[in-house]
């Protein structure tokens, strides 16, 4: 009986181990794939304050909790198992679908420089196409579903970022990292996002400190803070279109059409010799712009697509219907 019971503890010991170690090589799989993703989750961060500009403060954290608790659904109710599913029954069609993500991030990019450029027009398509808010609580579901949208997309390339660092892995470890990494990264982006759009109220709490160089700080948050969330705002549309340009142009390559790819990399190559310092910022930059240039023609095709066959095929059928 001792001894059964000394075997049986040796064993229960040895599975520790073997959860332990586990549960260590998870860990680490994690962080090496979230730092694969550093440069979506960037992007991410940078699009997702452009939501709540223009809306009440009050309803700015609101706002940012609902978005976040969109983003954890996108990434472990509907990702998460999705992308394990095809990574096991349908890998040739994972691409294409990001593909498809990457037409939406460059036609949502595309269209808010066509606001910026051409504010009557764009108003003009934004009817077209969608349903115009009555009201404020409309106006913020909108906001909401839109960033949840975009967020869908910027997501899905994280999880295929990280599924492809750990394709390797067993399912149950591949799992564990999908939803460490879901879970890390939408706290930290949307964290972020909380304090940003905050700041100015941070600011105003400050400036009626009674020590100078507080009050100091407090009065540039107020001030900057608004200039800096229409900065932001800007950088989330270039991001919104080089990520997009980059999915479909690192798609055609993964589907066997690489010349683009090569061709991008050796314009950017060849920039950067033109500089004698930051020639990998000067690399990645160009890359980044040929990238925003290809999206910015992808979205507007999209705009075009939706304006001319799109939104009179609607009105058609809701004519029809009526």
């Amino acid at each position: 009986m001792a001894t059964g019971l000394i075997a049986l503890l040796d064993d229960v010991a040895a599975i520790a181990k073997l959860a332990a170690a586990s549960l260590d090589d998870v860990a680490a799989q994690t962080a090496k794939a979230g730092a694969k993703a550093a440069g979506v989750v960037i992007d991410d961060a940078a699009v997702t304050p452009r939501y709540v500009v223009g809306l009440s403060p009050a309803r700015e954290l609101p706002i940012i909790g609902r978005i976040a608790l969109g983003s954890l659904k996108n990434k472990l109710i509907f990702l998460l198992p999705i992308g394990l599913l095809l990574s096991y029954f349908a890998p040739f069609i994972v691409t294409p679908l990001l593909m498809l993500g990457g037409v939406y991030l460059c036609y949502e990019g595309a269209e808010k420089l066509y606001e910026a450029v051409f504010p009557h027009a764009a108003h003009e398509h934004e009817q077209e196409v969608s349903d115009a808010p009555v009201d404020a609580a409309q106006l913020e579901k909108q906001k909401i579903s839109g960033a949840i949208r975009t967020d869908f997309i910027l997501s899905a390339e994280i999880m295929a970022l990280t599924l492809a660092n750990v394709s390797t892995s067993n399912i149950y470890a591949q799992a564990a990292v999908l939803a460490a990494v879901g879970i890390l990264i939408t706290v930290a982006v949307y964290g972020v996002v909380g304090l940003i759009v905050k700041a100015d109220d941070v600011g105003l709490y400050l400036v009626k400190s009674s020590v100078a160089p507080v009050r100091i700080l407090g009065r540039g948050l107020v001030v900057g803070m608004p200039v800096f969330l229409k900065i932001l705002a800007t950088i989330g549309t270039a991001a919104m279109l080089w990520v997009g340009g980059s999915i479909l142009i690192h798609g055609l390559a993964q589907l066997g059409y690489d010349d683009p790819e090569h061709v991008i990399h050796d314009i950017a190559l060849q920039a950067s010799g033109l500089v004698n310092i930051a020639h990998t910022l000067v690399e990645w930059v160009a890359t980044s712009t040929i990238q925003a240039i290809i999206g910015i023609i992808v979205g507007g095709m999209t705009i075009v697509f939706l304006s001319f066959i799109v939104a009179p095929l609607r009105r058609s059928i809701s004519s029809a219907s009526h």
